[in-house]
Parts: structure tokens; C-alpha cells; sequence
């Protein structure tokens, strides 16, 4: 006997999949059939049950027409101001609609409400009006806020429906009046409150923003007093345009006392030539008198060209000292003309030049009239010159100090500024919040009174409907679920793939009992047979077509030799194994061949039973038989090309028995007597009989029920049989086989 393994590279070590495939959803359905109906016929159940217990249901609703009466006083004010006010924006809201919403659907106030209801309801809570969320309820309370307008222009609108449901019709009105009650006092004291908290808030204030006005206003003034000034910034710019025109009459009347001089010099050039010019500096020389009035004249210009800094020509200083000039000029001519005697005529015009110290008699009058006059244009520009300079030194030490006082002015001013803007929106808030409080709040308009309750349905369609939808749904659920813990395998190509093997075939349901007798070939009507012990055979072998094939694909291996004893394994008990290890058989009768069915099952055997054939001897009492007892008599025949070694009485040691060598030779005595041995095995999985069993044949086939077997039980049932001549696979309770 050869026992061939069969090839590591034709197996495939595929681990059992999680996820249900989703090619096989149809059949995963059909296969929890029941499981679905059941959940779906008791969700269906429970949903009747709620639907005829369910109450009717009635509803309440009223309209509130939420405005603010601010809004209006204060837009008409705008407008009446003015076109660009922020109030004649259309889309411009005074009322947080949002708030007002959550306000009405609040605790508190349905609380209060509740304390309303409480006299004629004393059962009342506030769960009743506003729901249980922790169980999940939707609220018997509704607040939506009403739209506007038509298609993509829909606004919200002032507009707030306010509904309640009920299965009192009396109670759902009864509730919505003591909601509109409660709405209309809360909002109204709310608003009031808000209202005068601001204008308190605004009282407390006003006495700090006054002090900090007076006392900014207070440190402005005083910079002002100390500095004697109005605005730095404006006056340094006056004094950098004073500054300007002085630097540039200074570079004049520098330029012009440079030409003056010039002209001196050649005056007095011309002078020196005079032989008088002795006589002329002695006498003027010895007139005290002269240059007293001389130099009170030059203090006179230099007085004269400071105060022109400062005013116009046509100013009454400027204007006397012109006048104080002239008065001197003339004295001073006069005693020239003392002093000198009758040399030279002095007219008393304040236009004639003077003669100086030094300068000599006797001279051309004319010559004498020049040098007077440069003289005297000459004390007045160095009187200006001096002038000049000095304002200009003070200009300048003036500017100096000029950032530090701008800087301190712009630190004080805008502090007035703010204040005086702080206090004035004060004082506005002041009057808006008192005309808000005068005019009381909100306005809320019920535009439509609480109506009694309205029937709107008890619910019973939607629940049998719902137990309609959702049972199919769950019990679906629950068999995908029950799928991905259960990995079973429903398809022989799902079988095929996860094993490698050969599908030597499919056979479909085949019952135990009511089988199909093949009368015209099979059957054994007219010859009866009595076993050893007296007991006559009446066989029932399962038939199908398949079954031929099954065994067609077994001839056509023949590796390496044709199969003579051929083992059928499950991987777990009640797959079929024994059903189809008969209708092989049968098939193999047809075919002329004589067939012996060994059930090896020791432990548990069913061949017997299936077959109604004596268990009192068989296979166990073969093996421990040590006298000559033919072994033709423990054979029961139940055709005249079937016979069948049942099983036997369960021994006590199964394993020592199909291990042992008496079990060898019976194997090899049978092949030779038999065109093919059939042995019914136990599951691989169950005991190690079967794996005896394996090594003793050969060939082995593994039958898998559909629907039943699962891949890890597969897989472990292949990893074992691996190692021996394991020749393919049967997939056994097909729907629709096809044939193979």
C-alpha cells in the first residue's frame, strides 16, 4: 500500500477571513433565514403592541410677534436727523432673535409657567412641558421662528410659533396661556433690569469722567499762564518765520552798511584835502554839547530800529520816535552851526547830514551836507545791525525750549480731548438709557391666541411602519454580525479556495430517510440474504447523479495506481459523510464494481442505523476475534455488489484497535478482495481515529456540509490530512449544485 502526501506547493496557507465577503451576501441571508424573520417578526411585534397602546396625540399652537419698541423710537430719530444713519440700514436688528429663542425654551421659565399650571394640573412638572433628554424624547415644547419671503429670499422673521403637544386637548391651551403670560412679564423685567443696570453704571461714572475733564482741562490752562502761550506748535512756527525775515534784514542791512562805509571812506578822503579840517575838529571837538546830542541820536536809531522788530511804521511808538530823531537832528545842527560861527549856514531841516568831530570848516556845503548824511545813515544801520543780532540770539534761545513745551502740550490736550468725548458719550447714554426704560422693553404682540389642541395622530403608522423597515434591517444586521464571528463557508468554490484542493464534486440535501430505492438497479427485492445472526437486510441507498460524477473524478485520478481503499473525513461530525460514502458505493455498484463500506466509526457509528442492519458484530469484535471465524461473517451484504462491516459493539480502546497490525491486513485483504473499500472515518477533528485510519488507505477525501463547516475548522481539518494522501474535497448540501 502507498500512501502519497500530497504536494506542499499545491496547498495554500490561507487563513480564515473575518470580514464577510460580500459576493456571498445572498447566501449568508438565506442561509439566517430564520434568524432574520425571528428578529423581524418580534420587532414587528413589539411595534403592533406600542401601536395599539399608543394615545392620540393634540397640539397647541400661538404666534408672538417679538419687536422692540427702541428700534422704532430710535430709527424715527435717524431719520429725521439724517439719511445716513445706521438705523435705516433694512437689514439692520436691535432684537437678538437667537437669545429671545433659547430664553422661551429655557428651565426657568417653563418653571414658572409650571407654577402657574400647578392649581389646575397639581401633577404637573417641568419634564412634561419640556421633555426628558436622557431618555431621548423629543420635547412636547416647539419654538421655531418663522420665515419670511418666498425662495432664495427667505428671511427670518419677527414672527415666533410657539406649539406644545399633548394627549389633553384642554391641557395643551392651558399650557401655551400660562407660557404667554410667563414670555411677556420675564422679557419686560429682564429689560427693565439690564436697562438700569447700564444707566447705573453710567451715573457711577459720570462724577469721575467730570473730575478728570476739570482737572485735564485745569493742567492745559496752567501750561498756558506759565508759558504765555495758546499753541506751542502754532507759535514756534511764528517765531521760525520771525527768525527767517530777521536772519534775512540782517544780511540787508549788513550789505548796506558795507556801501555806506564805502561812501564814508571817499567822503572823508575828499574832506582831508579841506585846509579848514583843523579848524573844523577843534571847535566841534570843544563843544560838549555836540556830542551829547550826538550820541543820544545813535541811542535813539538803535531804539528806533528794536521797535521796528516788533511794529509797523504807522504805530504810535514808531511814530514818536521818529519825531524824538528829528528833534535831536535839529539841535544838533543848530550847534554846528554855533560852533562853526558863520562858516557854514545850517538850515534846521531834519533831512540835512550832520558834521561829525573831526571833520574840517571851510569845506564845499554841499560836500559837508554828504558826509552829515552818511554819517547819519551810518549810526542807523549799526543800530539796526545791533538790533538784528540780538533778536535774533533771543529767537533762538526761545526755540530751544519750544519741544519740550510742544511735547508737554501734546500730552495735555489729547487728554482733554478724550475726556471731554468720554463724558459726552456718557452723557448720550445717559438719555438713550432713560428713554429705553420710559418706553418699557420689548413689545411682544400675540398675533394669534393659544387654540384648543388639534388631533395630529397617535403614531401607529409610523411605529408599524418603523417595526416594518427596521426588523427586516436588524435581523439582517444581526446575521452579518453573527457571520463575522461564525466564519463559515457557504460556496465550493469558497471551499476550493481556501484549501487548494481538488473539487471532486457537489451534492446537494440528501435525506436520511424517504431515499429514492433505484428499483431497476440497485434494489434487491426478490433475493434476500440472511446474516449470521438471522437478520434480513433491506437496504436504502441515497441516489443523485452527482454521486456518479463524484466518483468519475475519483476513477480518473488513479495516482498513482486506482484507488482500492478510499477513506471519507469530515472535519466535524453530522456533515454527510456516511450519506455520501453510500451513494459512492452505489454509484460503484453501478459501475460492476464490488464495493465493500467500512464503518470505522467505532465510537460512534451510524451506518447501522442508516442501513437497518445488526450492529452485534462488525468491525471492533473483527479485530479482537483470535479464532479462525471467517471473515465473511462479520460482512453483512445488502447488494449483490455492496456489502457493509459495521462498526461493531464500542470497544474500550478504540485507538489500540485501529493502530494495531490485525487492522493493517484486514485493509490489504479487503483491497484485494473487493474492486474498491469505502471506509466511513469519524471527524479528523473529533478523535485521532481518523488520522489511523488515514495513514492505512489510499486516498482520502474530505466531505465539507455548506453552511456548516467554517474556514478555521477547514483549514486545521487540511493541515492535518496534508501530510497523506489526501485526494480532494466534497462539497456536500449545495443549493442548486451545479454539475461538475
Amino acid at each position: 500500500m502507498t500512501n502519497t502526501s500530497l504536494n506542499q506547493g499545491q496547498m495554500l496557507n490561507n487563513s480564515p477571513q473575518n470580514a464577510v465577503d460580500i459576493k456571498q451576501l445572498t447566501t449568508i441571508l438565506f442561509h439566517r433565514r430564520y434568524l432574520i424573520l425571528g428578529i423581524s417578526c418580534a420587532v414587528m411585534s413589539v411595534a403592533t403592541l406600542l401601536a395599539i397602546f399608543a394615545k392620540p396625540t393634540y397640539q397647541s399652537s400661538m404666534q408672538i410677534l417679538v419687536s422692540s419698541n427702541l428700534y422704532e423710537g430710535v430709527r424715527s430719530n435717524n431719520v429725521q436727523g439724517g439719511a445716513d444713519s445706521d438705523f435705516t440700514d433694512p437689514n439692520f436688528q436691535v432684537v437678538d432673535y437667537t437669545a429671545q429663542l433659547k430664553l422661551m425654551l429655557s428651565s426657568k421659565l417653563i418653571q414658572k409657567a409650571v407654577d402657574v399650571l400647578r392649581p389646575n394640573y397639581p401633577n404637573i412638572s417641568l419634564e412634561d412641558i419640556k421633555g426628558k433628554k436622557e431618555k431621548g424624547q423629543k420635547s412636547p415644547l416647539d419654538v421655531t421662528q418663522i420665515e419670511g419671503g418666498t425662495g432664495i429670499n427667505k428671511v427670518p422673521s419677527q414672527v415666533f410659533e410657539v406649539s406644545f403637544k399633548d394627549k389633553d386637548p384642554v391641557k395643551a391651551q392651558k399650557v401655551l396661556q400660562a407660557l404667554q403670560t410667563v414670555y411677556q412679564n420675564y422679557n419686560i423685567e429682564q429689560q427693565n433690569e439690564r436697562l438700569h443696570k447700564g444707566l447705573s453704571f453710567v451715573n457711577a461714572r459720570l462724577p469721575e469722567i467730570k473730575k478728570e475733564v476739570s482737572q485735564s482741562e485745569k493742567n492745559l490752562e496752567e501750561f498756558r499762564s506759565k508759558h504765555n502761550l495758546l499753541d506751542p506748535e502754532v507759535q514756534s512756527k511764528i517765531l521760525l518765520e520771525s527768525l527767517a525775515d530777521i536772519q534775512k534784514q540782517l544780511q540787508t542791512t549788513r550789505a548796506q552798511l558795507q556801501d555806506i562805509r564805502a561812501r564814508q571812506a571817499n567822503l572823508e578822503q575828499k574832506m582831508a584835502s579841506s585846509s579848514q579840517n583843523a579848524i573844523v575838529s577843534s571847535r566841534l571837538s570843544q563843544s560838549t554839547r555836540y556830542q551829547t546830542l550826538l550820541n543820544e541820536i545813535q541811542k535813539t536809531e538803535l531804539e528806533l530800529a528794536q521797535q521796528r522788530l516788533r511794529y509797523t511804521d504807522n504805530s504810535p511808538v514808531i511814530q514818536n520816535l521818529k519825531q524824538q530823531r528829528q528833534s535831536q537832528v535839529a539841535l544838533l545842527r543848530q550847534e554846528v552851526g554855533r560852533s562853526l560861527g558863520d562858516k557854514i549856514t545850517v538850515t534846521p531841516n531834519p533831512r540835512q547830514p550832520l558834521l561829525t568831530q573831526g571833520q574840517m570848516v571851510g569845506v564845499d556845503l554841499k560836500l559837508v551836507e554828504e558826509v552829515i548824511e552818511v554819517q547819519t545813515t551810518s549810526l542807523g544801520l549799526l543800530a539796526n545791525e545791533k538790533s538784528l543780532v540780538e533778536s535774533e540770539q533771543r529767537l533762538r534761545s526761545e526755540l530751544n525750549k519750544y519741544p519740550r513745551l510742544i511735547a508737554e502740550y501734546n500730552r495735555l490736550l489729547p487728554q482733554v480731548e478724550t475726556n471731554r468725548k468720554t463724558l459726552e458719550q456718557l452723557l448720550q447714554a445717559q438719555q438713550s438709557l432713560g428713554l429705553k426704560i420710559a418706553q418699557g422693553g420689548f413689545d411682544w404682540q400675540v398675533l394669534e391666541e393659544p387654540d384648543r389642541g388639534t388631533y395630529i395622530g397617535s403614531g401607529r403608522l409610523f411605529l408599524l411602519a418603523g417595526g416594518l423597515i427596521i426588523g427586516p434591517i436588524l435581523g439582517i444586521v444581526a446575521a452579518l454580525i453573527w457571520e463575522l464571528f461564525h466564519d463559515v463557508i457557504y460556496s465550493p468554490r469558497q471551499l476550493q479556495r481556501l484549501t487548494n484542493l481538488r473539487l471532486l464534486g457537489t451534492v446537494p440535501n440528501i435525506a436520511e430517510r424517504g431515499l429514492k430505492k433505484r428499483l431497476s438497479r440497485l434494489s434487491w427485492n426478490k433475493q434476500q440474504k440472511i446474516s449470521p445472526l438471522g437478520v434480513e437486510t433491506s437496504p436504502r441507498l441515497p441516489y443523485h447523479e452527482n454521486l456518479d460524477m463524484v466518483y468519475q473524478n475519483i476513477q480518473i485520478l488513479k495516482y498513482p495506481l486506482p484507488f482500492k481503499s478510499l477513506m471519507l473525513t469530515s472535519t466535524l461530525a453530522s456533515e454527510g459523510k456516511t450519506t455520501i460514502t453510500l451513494g459512492l458505493a452505489a454509484s460503484a455498484a453501478h459501475m460492476h464494481r464490488r464495493v465493500l463500506v467500512i464503518d470505522a466509526n467505532l465510537q460512534h457509528p451510524s451506518l447501522h442505523n442508516i442501513l437497518e442492519l445488526s450492529n452485534d458484530w462488525g468491525l471492533s469484535l473483527l479485530l479482537v476475534d483470535e479464532t479462525n471465524t471467517p471473515v465473511a461473517d462479520y460482512i453483512q451484504p445488502i447488494h449483490p455488489d455492496i456489502d457493509v462491516l459495521t462498526a461493531g459493539p464500542t470497544p474500550e480502546d478504540t485507538v489500540k484497535l485501529l493502530s494495531s497490525a490485525r487492522m493493517k491486513e484486514l485493509i490489504e485483504v479487503f483491497e484485494q478482495t473487493y474492486d474498491l473499500v469505502l471506509i466511513d472515518a469519524p471527524a479528523i477533528l473529533d478523535t485521532v481515529d481518523a488520522r489511523i485510519v488515514a495513514s492505512l488507505c489510499n486516498g482520502i477525501v474530505l466531505v465539507g456540509r455548506m453552511g456548516q463547516i467554517t474556514q478555521t475548522e477547514l483549514i486545521q481539518a487540511r493541515d492535518i490530512l496534508s501530510k497523506l494522501n489526501l485526494i480532494g474535497a466534497i462539497a456536500n448540501d449545495v443549493k442548486d449544485s451545479p454539475k461538475v
